[in-house]
């Protein structure tokens, strides 16, 4: 009776097993070497190549546009900035919609639209006209940055997540720096107009790879978001001052990079470099620094701290920014290689911070952050712009060193905090336990 009882039991057991196992929505996820993570992963790179190419591909062109339509830097430099405020405007929106219609829709319709009107840009015949389409443009990408990444944890196990989300950050990278590329040398031979339109074809084929790659979502339930609750929500996150100084210098780290990049064309068409536009565009090469450095951050967080890591980034930027005033290709583009490497890790470090930080409505809390983020994009490159064409280089210098600084000093003022904080704990630790419970 006795051996009987129990394989009786052992079988229960394994059926139970068994069953928790199939019905286990983590057991059902896409992981590597499963079912679809591989086609999941070159849909959303796809995505990713297709949103950078087209919100930056003015940027490469910009001295090209001044001359076609014989305006300043300041005001061609719109092409850039008002797409990236546009996006920035409409990424808290857009992350909501895709919580009533899904991930997959969102991006789906964001990328669609925002490649058609890639094929319309070209042949805009003035730069109202062009900055209109653009911005447009801006406000469809939104939808893209405001579903990947809850796509993503949705559909992922958790510990392919990190790797399906680099993947991602990657096709964002390379389409950033691709769009760069393919722009300058077309238009180097057929003109501006030719440049914009072989980065509207590529977007429309990496469209067409992610649309036929993605696999239906299995794991989203639809919400109803409440705008009142969506407020209380983002109130919340404003509030907290961790988390607005982390939006704070996520901003202005991405002020510096925006005005070095959008200037930097004009820089290398002038004399003495007289670069031309093929070669300028070929600069963007440099965003691969950007990538290594990326993927170190999580190193020197785990070597220095997150403030520490940050101080790392800012004196690695500074130093960038310095380097570059000098007279010489080679002083210039390692200048740019420390400021890319400067700024790929303090966004690192300050974009994993906010979902460190923030326990609740994550979703809205990172939403916030690429609102940041993209702001100071189309802040830097309009003042960069602005400062390049009043002072040269050295002012476009002086506004990211005066960014850099702003950052540093409210990391400084969180480590001030964090140590007076310490010391306190230390000299009252009763009434701190009794606080904590």
């Amino acid at each position: 009776m006795p051996p009987a009882d129990t394989g009786a039991s052992t079988l229960h057991v394994g059926a139970s097993t068994a069953s928790s196992r199939t019905t286990d929505p983590e057991a059902t996820k896409l992981r590597p070497g499963g079912p679809g993570y591989r086609r999941m992963s070159f849909a959303l790179f796809a995505a990713g190549v297709a949103t950078f190419a087209l919100l930056y591909s003015t940027q490469a062109l910009l001295p090209a546009i001044s001359a076609a339509f014989g305006v300043t830097p300041g005001a061609a430099s719109w092409s850039v900035s008002a797409p990236t405020a546009g996006l920035a405007l409409a990424v808290l929106p857009l992350s909501a919609l895709s919580e009533r219609y899904g991930r997959r829709a969102v991006m789906t319709t964001s990328l669609m639209v925002a490649a058609v009107i890639s094929l319309v840009v070209p042949l805009a015949p003035d730069l109202g006209t062009l900055i209109a389409l653009r911005t447009v443009q801006g406000v469809a990408l939104a939808g893209v940055p405001a579903s990947a990444m809850a796509y993503l944890a949705e559909e992922v196990r958790a510990k392919a997540l990190v790797s399906a989300i680099g993947l991602f950050v990657a096709g964002n990278a390379i389409g950033g720096m691709s769009g760069r590329i393919v722009t300058g040398w077309v238009a180097q031979a057929w003109g501006w107009r030719a440049g914009l339109a072989a980065v509207g074809l590529l977007a429309v084929l990496c469209v067409a790879v992610y649309r036929m790659l993605l696999p239906k979502a299995r794991h989203f339930t639809p919400t109803t978001v409440s705008p009142r609750a969506l407020a209380r929500t983002v109130g919340g996150h404003l509030s907290d001052p961790l988390l607005r100084r982390l939006y704070c210098i996520g901003g202005l780290f991405m002020t510096v990079f925006g005005a070095v990049y959008t200037v930097i064309g004009y820089r290398l068409t002038e004399a003495p470099f007289s670069l031309p536009q093929g070669v300028v565009g070929s600069i963007f090469l440099v965003y691969l620094v950007g990538t290594v450095s990326s993927a170190a951050a999580g190193r020197l967080v785990a070597r220095l701290g997150r403030r520490g890591a940050l101080y790392a980034a800012v004196g690695t930027t500074a130093a960038g920014l310095l380097l570059s005033l000098g007279s010489s290709l080679v002083s210039v583009v390692l200048g740019l290689v420390l400021i890319t490497a400067g700024f790929f890790a303090g966004h690192a470090v300050a974009s994993s911070s906010v979902s460190r930080a923030a326990t609740t409505g994550r979703a809205q809390a990172s939403a916030l952050y690429q609102t940041a983020y993209y702001l100071g994009s189309s802040l830097g490159g309009a003042l960069g712009a602005v400062a390049f064409h009043a002072g040269g280089w050295s002012a476009t210098v002086v506004l990211g060193l005066v960014a850099v600084a702003t950052a540093a000093g409210i990391t400084l003022y969180a480590t001030r905090k964090a140590l007076a904080e310490r010391r306190a704990r230390a000299a009252h630790p009763a009434g701190f336990a009794r606080a904590a419970g």
